[in-house]
């Protein structure tokens, strides 16, 4: 399902002026406070008015300023989930997921509830009020509660912003299960690299208003350029489970090699998504041995980023791109260019979750 996005709006001294089609899946809206991001759903949703836009979900067009169409709100069939969850306190958690349910246009069966709440895990809250949930139980609810209402799309405006580490650990696995069970397409708003890396297919990078980049979550993450400065840069590709060493270690085989990981309890022949951080990398010139990492792989420079005391390498792992990030003395000690050799040493490896 695709998603055709013209806005232009300004407000005060902020100017939005974005351009961009999505294809589908989780697309994340990505780029820091006030880079447009909330603006961008919150029109999409019908909340914001913009001075000149067009929206367009599956080409059913949803506004154009051009010819004064606008799509009331309510008729859009976007369900939009926020950052403070905003459950009724009034009611209890299976009145505040029906709430969605009684308004939908197409009424989901019984079964259909049921499945979205064995889904997201809220078979044993129904009965409780919103004040005795803690703040991952909430946004569970909240998602519920939105994909009850029968949408074409979801908007989620940084979900798990209000959370501690403990609670975003709790809610991101079931955001994952809900890409990949409901195969309903997702602006997801972030400026967690983090979040981006586990949810996203495709990233939209947005800063003071406009599009800097967009592209596959594979190839941005990488990208030395579109995700300049965001700590921590990364790697994201997909990996298939090729076996167990006598060891006990789990074999991920991917376009560019092979990585030893603990053992994983998945089937042999899963597709599984990769993480690899950029501060889990380390470089060198010639292929180390006697070392305790696991992991060594060639690899050649592709792109070099130089900001301040650190420098972003890009690296060739075959068809795969990785990204470690170094200080500028051990880039120039090393003398990394792009077209270099070097070996990236792989200190930990992150599976971030099935792939598809």
């Amino acid at each position: 399902m695709s998603v055709e996005v013209f806005l232009r709006h300004r407000r005060g001294a902020f100017a939005l002026d974005v351009a961009f089609v999505t294809r589908g899946g989780v697309t994340a809206l990505f780029g820091p406070s006030g880079a447009g991001k909330t603006s961008i759903v919150s029109v999409i949703a019908g909340l914001l008015r913009p001075q000149e836009g067009r929206i367009a979900v599956n080409g059913r067009v949803l506004l154009d300023t051009s010819t004064r169409l606008s799509v009331p709100a309510e008729a859009r069939r976007t369900a939009m989930v926020f950052q403070d969850s905003r459950l009724f306190p009034h009611m209890s958690v299976r009145d505040n997921l029906l709430f969605g349910w009684r308004r939908a246009p197409v009424k989901a069966d019984a079964a259909t509830i049921d499945h979205v709440v064995d889904l997201l895990g809220l078979g044993g809250l129904l009965g409780r009020a919103p004040r005795g949930l803690s703040g991952g139980e909430k946004s569970r609810v909240a998602l519920g509660r939105a994909l009850l209402a029968s949408p074409d799309m979801l908007l989620l405006d940084e979900p798990l912003a209000s959370l501690d580490a403990a609670r975003r650990d709790e809610i991101l696995p079931y955001l994952e299960k809900l890409a990949r069970e409901t195969r309903l397409p997702m602006l997801y708003v972030s400026h967690s690299v983090e979040e981006v890396a586990r949810l996203a297919d495709e990233i939209v990078v947005l800063q003071d208003g406009r599009v800097k980049a967009q592209g596959s979550v594979f190839d941005l993450l990488t990208d030395v350029d579109a995700i300049a400065g965001a700590p921590p840069l990364g790697a994201v590709f997909e990996a298939t489970l090729a076996g167990q060493r006598a060891d006990g270690l789990s074999l991920l085989a991917f376009d560019g090699g092979v990585l030893a990981v603990a053992k994983l309890s998945r089937p042999p022949g899963a597709r599984l998504r990769v993480r690899l951080r950029a501060e889990d990398i380390m470089l060198a010139c010639e292929e180390p041995r006697a070392i305790s990492a696991n992991n060594v792989l060639p690899c050649i420079v592709g792109a070099v980023r130089a900001h301040g005391d650190q420098a972003d390498i890009q690296l060739l792992c075959g068809a795969t791109k990785l990204a470690a990030r170094i200080t500028g003395a051990s880039r120039a000690r090393l003398g990394l260019e792009p077209g270099v050799s070097a070996f990236a040493i792989v200190k930990s490896v992150t599976v971030e979750r099935e792939a598809g």
